[in-house]
């Protein structure tokens, strides 16, 4: 009997843990968010659910215990992920390396599915040099910088999240003095505002509802080779890049020391870029032809795109001993600045002066991360921002308080090592 009796139990204990486990890795995208991340230690992606109003999170696609022994499940390493708007399809740069034999270097697409796994479409979509991805904010063109050479690439997105090769259109001519470009961080200027929120509140200034996106787009990249970032035009309906209106060539605008990263605001006002040696953000207003125009803009640039430098630009991230600012990003609604401080593990907080695009330190000004932050994302109702950590090998969490920007830390999760790479809906 008694043997009988451990066995019973035993089947009770093992049912029980069952349970535990498969509640704790559900996901309902009505109620749940969902971050995806790349692990170049087992060269894979994983996804992990999170309740809305507590954050709890727990994995729901390559759990960490199950991939402890896994190796280049992908065909390269993973690094820079972007999500679609609407979450339907991840897209994430591979890179090619000996530690996984017959490994590629370019783009793979994943469909999302509705309970969070991720399945691959297709093959690798082959690419030179992806250092970085951006997506605009309609879901309809990818965008890549390609490092070293001073290249983007630019890929029209179709049904099932084929990617098609767009040919360029512009000129690009090196300016005396300059060297060869090393572009490491883009991002495109919007055609689709913040929407309102429930009961048609206003998140952003502009979101009111009748308010029309623009119908001009830009993209702006970082080249850290030569402390500038440089302007294109982007033809909205085919995703070509060609020269700014009213210019026979791509343009140049001064930034400080090694641009390493570079956001665009949502209301199409302001682009940041951060710079690495310095530990500057340098600041800059839009000149977009329309009545969010800085009078700084000159009356002949009317919606060229062209930048202009904010008062006081560059601002110092050097509070609370913040330094080597990389990623960097514009919250959804267009009120705070947050740069990933890669040498201080640290994020800097920033309030956006809505008519300026002046920087003020937020309160706190600094947060903590995890060690050697690589990558940073925040949600698109700006409530939650995830950090991936390399060498800690874990996933920063924090809830984003919309009208302060102030982020509070929740507990960091453990992902599979050498976390790069991530993206959240």
């Amino acid at each position: 009997m008694s043997t009988r009796f451990a066995w019973l139990l035993g089947v009770v204990v093992l049912v029980s843990i069952g349970l535990l486990v498969a509640c704790g890795t559900t996901y309902n995208s009505s109620s749940d968010g969902l971050v995806v991340i790349g692990s170049q230690g087992s060269a894979l992606l994983q996804a992990f659910s999170f309740s809305l109003a507590s954050g709890r999170i727990s994995a729901v696609y390559n759990s960490t215990p199950s991939t402890s022994n896994s190796t280049c499940v992908l065909p390269g390493l993973p690094s820079s992920i972007v999500l679609d708007p609407a979450g339907a399809f991840a897209y994430a740069i591979l890179n090619s390396s000996t530690l996984c034999p017959n490994s590629t270097t370019g783009i793979q697409a994943f469909k999302v599915n509705s309970d969070g796994t991720m399945t691959a479409v297709g093959s690798v979509t082959t690419d030179p040099n992806p250092v970085a991805l951006h997506m605009d904010s309609a879901g309809k063109f990818l965008f890549v910088a390609e490092g070293v050479g001073g290249g983007v690439d630019v890929y029209a997105i179709g049904s099932g999240a084929s990617l098609t090769a767009v040919p360029g259109t512009y000129a690009f001519n090196l300016p005396l003095g300059f060297q060869t470009p090393n572009f490491v961080a883009l991002a495109a200027t919007p055609t689709v505002f913040p929407g309102t929120g429930l009961n048609g509140q206003q998140n952003a200034v502009c979101s009111t509802n009748g308010n029309n996106a623009p119908t001009l787009e830009y993209l702006y990249v970082a080249d850290e080779q030569n402390n500038v970032v440089w302007e294109f035009g982007v033809n909205t309906s085919t995703g070509a890049l060609q020269n700014p209106p009213g210019y026979s060539q791509v343009q140049s605008f001064v930034a400080d020391s090694q641009p390493a990263g570079v956001s665009v605001d949502p209301c199409n006002r302001f682009v940041y870029v951060s710079n690495y040696l310095s530990n500057k953000i340098s600041a800059y207003t839009i000149c977009n032809g329309t009545s969010s125009q800085s009078t700084t803009c000159p009356a002949t640039a009317g919606g060229d795109g062209s930048l202009i430098a904010v008062s006081s630009s560059p601002f110092s991230i050097s509070g609370g001993g913040a330094s080597g600012p990389g990623p960097l990003l514009v919250d959804p609604f267009g009120n705070s600045l947050y740069v990933l401080d890669l040498d201080s593990n640290m994020i800097s907080i920033f309030h956006i002066a809505p008519v300026s695009g002046s920087l003020t330190p937020g309160t706190p000004a600094v947060v903590a991360t995890g060690a050697k932050p690589t990558s940073m994302a925040i949600r698109s109702d700006d409530s939650w921002l995830f950090v991936t950590n390399f060498t800690a090998g874990t996933l920063s969490q924090y809830s984003v308080t919309p009208a302060s920007g102030g982020l509070s830390p929740q507990p960091a999760i453990t992902t599979d090592t050498y976390p790069w790479g991530v993206a959240v809906k």
